[in-house]
């Protein structure tokens, strides 16, 4: 071991002195690697503190978060929290082929039409086949849109110094190395997060600001590949989930010093690239005649971050010629199923115990929100009975084990997104409905699940 050797676990991004087996921050085993330290050659650490800034009061500075670049894609745009502000670093990461290169390609080119200078730096493709998606994604592609194609971060540097641009795209951050790091491969802890460093302070010099995206690799986890110090050190964290057969494409903020954490935005992914979906409500629910009633199909309000999306959930009940009936949720975990199921059978009076049940969400979104419970239990037993439940219905709420209907958080929010989609009639808890002033819906308030089930199939149930 060398003398004043510095190890970083791979894992959590733990510093020590000396190797250890065992990490003792994220109790993982074998993750030390040794950190290499800047040769005396690139050392920088005494200019740094020659040149370091005076502070300064707080209420001297200036904010630049309201000066925000806005593109097109307004889906991007609220996931940024409003646009891009112009001193940030983002980390984009996804599965390989969920659309990362095609998304930030897209925004680049925008922002170059617009007059902004981009320069997209690629580890991984060389400029002929960057070129070529750009030819199959853009129209038009840029003059202000340079492209590199360079493993060696030191080089990009001197592009930016001669370009001058407004925007920066690494692609990706797990294959660029800094020459004063040389018996660190690409995609080491030191290597990783010694480039980061290097582009965070160029995105935060204060006399020439720019935007840096970072694209980053994922693992068979679903975790940014490297040290998690990566997502302590930019400001916002954007992930692309979906699956590759599928068309859609949500962005997650996971991160966002800028914005909300949590928010999400939708993506189709097509020939063209990336497509915006404005309006979700829309894409998440087929669209019925009145007077064409489909069973198994029930309609709730889901948040995804800020912002409420009416959601189609479908439900299929079949007789079961097995002991052993399937309960399978596309959309949501198999223990909660199994508990909507147990729920129904006791509360509802409805007998599934010889019956199949399949669940699913129109658009593929999972049911993370108890709010949906009551419409995933509905749709249920519209399936049962073979009866359609009318489709300017809307339910809004929690079911408990006992059968009563919970309220639910953000309830009026939810219910101005159904007044704008048009719908007429919204299921809710008692005692919530008149809450609020919502003028073209009518407010049926209800106390437990049975009462629901009559409400909507009155006489027509059919009794086991």
């Amino acid at each position: 071991m060398k003398k004043n050797s510095m190890y970083v676990c791979t894992n959590c991004g733990y510093e020590i002195f000396g190797r250890l087996g065992k990490c003792p921050e994220c109790d993982e085993w074998g993750t030390f690697v040794e950190k290499e330290e800047p040769t005396k050659k690139n050392s920088k650490s005494s200019s740094k503190k020659s040149n370091s800034k005076p502070s300064r009061r707080l209420t001297e500075i200036e904010t630049t978060n309201s000066d925000r670049i806005i593109t097109n894609l307004e889906e991007f745009n609220r996931v940024m929290g409003g646009g891009i502000v112009k001193d940030s670093v983002t980390i984009v990461a996804a599965k390989p082929g969920a659309g990362k290169s095609t998304l930030l390609l897209q925004v680049a080119n925008e922002l170059a039409t617009t007059g902004y200078k981009v320069l997209y730096a690629s580890g991984e493709e060389s400029e002929s086949q960057i070129k070529s998606r750009a030819n199959r994604i853009l129209k038009n592609i840029s003059p202000n849109l340079w492209v590199v194609s360079d493993n060696s971060l030191d080089n990009v540097l001197n592009h930016i110094e001669q370009i001058d641009p407004d925007m920066i795209i690494i692609d990706s951050i797990q294959t660029f190395t800094l020459e004063a790091f040389p018996s660190s491969r690409a995609g080491s802890p030191t290597q990783t997060m010694e480039c980061a460093h290097e582009l965070v302070s160029i995105a935060k010099n204060t006399d020439r600001p720019r935007a840096v995206f970072i694209i980053g690799q994922m693992t068979k986890e679903d975790e940014i590949a490297g040290v998690r110090a990566l997502e302590h050190l930019v400001d916002t964290v954007l992930i692309i989930e979906g699956e590759s057969g599928e068309e859609l494409r949500s962005l997650l903020a996971t991160k966002n010093r800028y914005g909300s954490t949590g928010e999400m935005g939708f993506f189709n992914m097509s020939e063209e690239g990336m497509l915006s979906i404005d309006n979700p409500s829309e894409y998440f629910m087929t669209k019925r005649q009145d007077n064409n009633l489909v069973s198994g199909s029930a309609l709730t309000v889901v948040r995804e971050g800020t912002r409420p999306i009416i959601l189609e959930i479908e439900s299929l009940v079949s007789d079961s010629f097995t002991p052993y009936p399937l309960r399978i949720g596309e959309s949501l975990k198999r223990e909660q199923l199994n508990t909507l199921v147990s729920i129904l059978e006791q509360r509802g009076g409805i007998k599934l115990y010889n019956k199949n049940v399949v669940i699913k969400t129109t658009g593929g979104i999972r049911l993370k929100e108890q709010a949906s419970n009551l419409a995933t239990i509905m749709s249920m037993v519209s399936s049962v009975l073979d009866l359609g439940i009318p489709n300017d219905y809307v339910f809004i709420s929690d079911v408990g084990l006992t059968g009563e209907l919970k309220k639910v958080p953000s309830l009026e929010t939810r219910l101005k997104e159904v007044d704008r989609m048009g719908f007429k009639k919204a299921f809710v808890t008692e005692g919530y409905g008149k809450n609020y002033n919502v003028k073209n819906i009518e407010m049926v308030e209800k106390k437990n699940l049975k009462d629901v089930i009559n409400s909507v199939f009155k006489n027509q149930i059919k009794k086991s």
